[in-house]
């Protein structure tokens, strides 16, 4: 798995490739010395300018990887400097321009090769593999991926990676799927922390799943909670962190507890939701609002982990009002903060800049959040 990381301003998105390589230094290097990402590789956009500046060496050499998506003029001084940049450990990404004739000499620095996946599954397009497949080295990366449809048909093709957003989307069936075991004690822990339950009456309903209760400490005692203890218990949690914000590390667990074939990237995608729209909800709103808005942000994409419609999964998990309403409406006081979020991960650069402009939020505020949001969630280890 990895990261593509887009520069946004109200111009559009990674249109000036030398902007978006030092911001993300930048924001990168306010959260540590260590690459915080951790194992994943970070995809950025390049053009010709930049990679010939000092500018391409800003980021780590064995974290990036540049993406060339358009066909420019690749001068002897150009190549010279891609290879220069590779002997550094730095991997380049191109779209598939790279198999035309004309840039035979780009096609062995190619590390990656990205293609519209909705183009290649049209038997028309299918000869283009073959081309494809020609520098063995480089591996296939179908983009573009919005159906399970195209991801299925791609994979059997023979594609190495996949990037789209297909396992997002909400099941189309119409009933209410029974919860899991694990989904039904989170549901009832988390009514029993917004009525206030006696403590002993939570630490029971945790006793009957103890993987839920080592998932829930593990969360806690993360570097991404950031205390000064470890917590060793439930009820020395509820001790630190009073009742109610325990719903925060609830829905979490909600989210983590899915069996749905494509749980691990729904789950990496809710949680980092979840504190994208937290992270933007603090530089306006409130403790208790910051609380609302992680549990909106990770309970966005309960229908498609839960495989029901939203409306069904609200009628049994019990959340405020103005939580409900972005999740059904897009709207009251987190619509508009849900919805940005979802536009961020879509590049939809248009409805980005219209909700950021609503919100009062630049586009550095948003960046900075995007990425804060992701850093944290491999903090989680939610891998593991």
């Amino acid at each position: 798995m990895a990261y593509e990381l887009l520069f946004v301003d109200p111009n559009g998105i990674g249109d000036d490739a030398s902007a978006g390589v030092a911001l993300i230094d930048d924001i990168l290097c306010d959260l540590g010395a260590e690459w915080p990402l951790k194992s994943k590789l970070a995809f950025t956009n390049m053009d010709g300018a930049t990679l010939l500046s000092d500018v391409a060496t800003l980021l780590p050499a064995d974290k990036t990887v540049y993406e060339i998506l358009e066909p420019m003029h690749f001068s002897a001084e150009l190549i010279g400097r891609i290879q220069t940049l590779k002997q550094q450990g730095y991997r380049f990404a191109f779209k598939d321009f790279v198999i035309a004739a004309e840039f035979e000499a780009i096609q062995p620095l190619a590390n990656y090769i990205k293609v519209d996946g909705n183009s290649i599954v049209r038997s028309e397009s299918k000869g283009l593999l073959h081309k494809l497949k020609k520098n063995p080295s480089a591996k296939l990366i179908a983009e573009n991926i919005d159906t399970p449809v195209a991801f299925r048909q791609c994979k059997e093709i023979g594609f190495d990676y996949f990037q789209g957003y297909y396992f997002t989307k909400p099941a189309t069936a119409s009933g209410s799927k029974p919860l899991n075991p694990t989904q039904a004690t989170v549901v009832e822990l988390m009514d029993k922390v917004r009525t206030g339950a006696d403590i002993r009456k939570i630490e029971d309903l945790f006793k009957r799943d103890v993987a839920l209760t080592f998932k829930l400490l593990r969360y806690i005692n993360s570097a991404g909670f950031g205390l000064n203890v470890e917590v060793q218990s439930i009820r020395h949690a509820v001790s630190i962190l009073g009742l109610q914000p325990l719903n925060r590390w609830l829905s979490l667990l909600l989210a983590t507890a899915s069996t749905n074939p494509t749980a691990p990237a729904l789950t990496r995608t809710a949680i980092s939701r979840g504190r994208f729209c937290e992270l933007l909800g603090s530089y306006h709103m409130g403790r208790e609002e910051q609380d609302n808005l992680f549990i909106t942000g990770v309970f966005s994409l309960l229908d498609a982990m839960m495989e029901a419609p939203m409306e069904s999964i609200l009628d049994r998990v019990i959340i405020p009002e103005p939580v409900a309403e972005a999740l059904l409406n897009r709207k009251g006081p987190y619509g508009p903060i849900l919805a940005l979020v979802e536009a961020s991960e879509t590049r939809d650069a248009a409805q980005m800049t219209k909700q950021a402009e609503q919100l009062i939020l630049s586009s550095q505020q948003v960046n900075t959040a995007h990425l804060q949001a992701l850093a944290w969630v491999e903090q989680l280890g939610i891998d593991s």
